[in-house]
């Protein structure tokens, strides 16, 4: 956060490149150009991103330790810690979502202000960290969805280990989907249970039909919490894109109104050299009409 501050205070002072120092020369006092209460309300996002991020992890290591459990009961309670820290993602993101959604209204109102007109620093500044702020939450959504595959692809080696354990075959692709789609494994463990006897067997059962409860809801929570963000998705993109033209278009401005600085310079110093020269091609000629001057009159008084 701290870069994405410093960028934008370069911005309202003037710094970005060839930014009018007029137009920016009294923005120090961001208190009436609305950024004060601009940048407490991004911090706040922020913090709340950094509490997304811990669950995200809490999550993930969660998820792997839920890979070694054997018994229903501990896969149960993987499956509740799981479910819980979801949910928290998804009540800390919507309150994020609806706070950028009122940055954007008063990003809007505080273009009514006078020096913060549309494409002025101050709302070039704002509409940044906006946007920076949506791509932010977007990466950490994505976070989530490759989460979800990565539950979905050891979900199925643990079911695979687990069935090649209790029957020493491995199972096919076939298989292992017939298992994740219905859930019926009893008939995949017949021989096993009439050989290792059918309590063993069913602890076994209740194991991988609690895990693949556990994948199912898991998954259902996580492709909601997709598709909750998915219209947010498609503004970010759209608006990353508007903001990087205006960002070019506003550059190449600055990169020719350095180009004009520059021949300025240039078309003042070659004037000032032409009148220095013209001065004294001046004083030459006045010296030479005196000389001329005074010989004509050295010359009359003779004769």
């Amino acid at each position: 956060m701290n870069n994405l501050m410093t960028e934008s205070f370069e911005r309202i002072r003037g710094r970005y490149p060839g930014e009018n120092h007029v137009e920016t020369a009294n923005l120090n006092d961001s208190n009436d150009r609305g950024m004060k209460g601009f940048f407490e309300k991004v911090g706040k996002i922020e913090k709340q991103m950094e509490n997304i991020t811990v669950l995200f992890n809490k999550l993930q290591a969660t998820n792997e330790e839920a890979q070694s459990a054997t018994k229903a009961s501990t896969m149960k309670a993987f499956k509740e810690q799981m479910e819980k820290d979801i949910e928290a993602v998804k009540q800390i993101a919507l309150k994020i979502k609806t706070s950028l959604e009122e940055l954007d209204r008063d990003n809007v109102a505080n273009r009514q202000k006078q020096g913060c007109e549309k494409g002025t620093g101050v709302d070039r500044s704002r509409t940044a960290m906006t946007v920076s702020l949506k791509k932010k939450l977007k990466e950490r959504m994505t976070q989530f969805q490759v989460l979800r595959q990565e539950i979905q692809d050891e979900y199925r080696e643990v079911v695979e280990r687990r069935i090649f354990t209790v029957t020493g075959t491995r199972p096919d692709e076939e298989t292992i989907d017939h298992l994740i789609q219905t859930g019926n494994s009893e008939q995949i463990f017949v021989a096993a249970i009439e050989g290792h006897g059918r309590v063993q067997i069913m602890d076994t059962l209740a194991e991988i039909q609690e895990r693949r409860d556990a994948f199912l809801e898991l998954e259902k929570r996580l492709l909601d919490l997709q598709q909750m963000f998915l219209d947010m998705t498609i503004m970010v993109d759209a608006q990353g894109d508007m903001l990087n033209d205006i960002e070019t278009q506003v550059t190449n401005a600055a990169e020719h109104v350095q180009r004009g600085n520059v021949n300025l310079k240039q078309v003042k110093k070659l004037q000032r050299n032409s009148r220095k020269w013209m001065c004294f091609s001046i004083l030459i000629l006045l010296v030479i009409i005196i000389i001329v001057v005074a010989s004509v009159l050295k010359d009359f008084k003779k004769s």
